[in-house]
């Protein structure tokens, strides 16, 4: 029979061992001591863990850039040097209760736009502008080209407005002109929003979040456009500006 001896040790601290006579059953309380310390130091490194991966994930604050004091005008005048721009981005198309998502390619200039549409890695449509000429495959309808090579031209590259005037107020400046209208954010001269006017009184809009740098060049990776019941999202994977006079010269971002 089993004998089991309690012997009250450091009784001021409340400490208490328990002894037995019985070498086997000695050995078994170690065992389980010891597995009981094991599965403390795994609690503790598992609880380390994940403090670190909280830190690394938390987000970097966003230094935008401060223009205050500059005119729109030079900022315009600077953005106009870029002669393309080549992007590859997600895109989700949306028209009332359906939508579809894919990727997109993009080669863009102010008379000429190529793009390309992919779901699950299958090419599923392209369209193309020269000179004001569309072409597509397959065909869309006027909404989607409307969206897909105005919208497009317009939301990226915003600032070939032309004949365009200026007004300044509460922190923000508009560009009109006769039918196309620019917000923009007077701190950091990036667009907050834009409307096109189109035929029968209808109204392209143009929104734009989350910036990104390329060096000291700034650009809205996210936009959303909507015509109508269509809408489209944009969130730009990478991209590059290629400037008038050293057309070989390319920037690039990849998010």
């Amino acid at each position: 029979m089993l004998r089991i001896r309690l012997k009250v040790l450091k009784y001021g601290k409340q400490n208490i061992e328990y002894r037995s006579q019985n070498t086997e059953h000695r050995t078994q309380i170690k065992k389980v001591w010891a597995l009981g310390s094991g599965l403390w130091a795994l609690q503790r490194l598992f609880a380390t863990c994940f403090i670190l991966s909280t830190l690394s994930c938390t987000a970097k604050r966003v230094e935008l850039p401060d223009y205050r004091g500059v005119d729109v005008s030079t900022v315009i005048a600077e953005r106009s040097a870029i002669k393309g721009v080549e992007a590859t981005f997600s895109v989700e198309f949306e028209k009332g209760d359906s939508s579809m998502t894919g990727d997109a390619a993009l080669e863009l200039t102010d008379k000429t736009l190529d793009l390309r549409i992919y779901s699950l890695g299958f090419l599923v449509a392209e369209v193309t502008e020269a000179d004001g000429v569309i072409k597509s495959n397959p065909e869309l309808s006027r909404n989607r080209s409307l969206i897909l090579v105005d919208g497009l031209r317009n939301s990226i590259l915003w600032w070939t407005i032309k004949d365009y005037e200026v007004e300044e107020q509460n922190g923000i400046c508009q560009l009109r002109n006769s039918w196309q209208r620019i917000v923009i954010d007077k701190k950091t001269m990036l667009p907050k929003y834009q409307t096109i006017e189109l035929d029968n009184g209808r109204e392209l809009r143009i929104f734009y979040e989350d910036p990104m740098s390329i060096g000291q060049f700034w650009y809205p990776s996210k936009m959303r456009i909507e015509l109508s019941r269509y809408v489209v999202r944009l969130q730009i994977k990478s991209i590059s500006f290629t400037p008038l006079e050293s057309p070989s010269v390319e920037q690039s971002a990849i998010d």
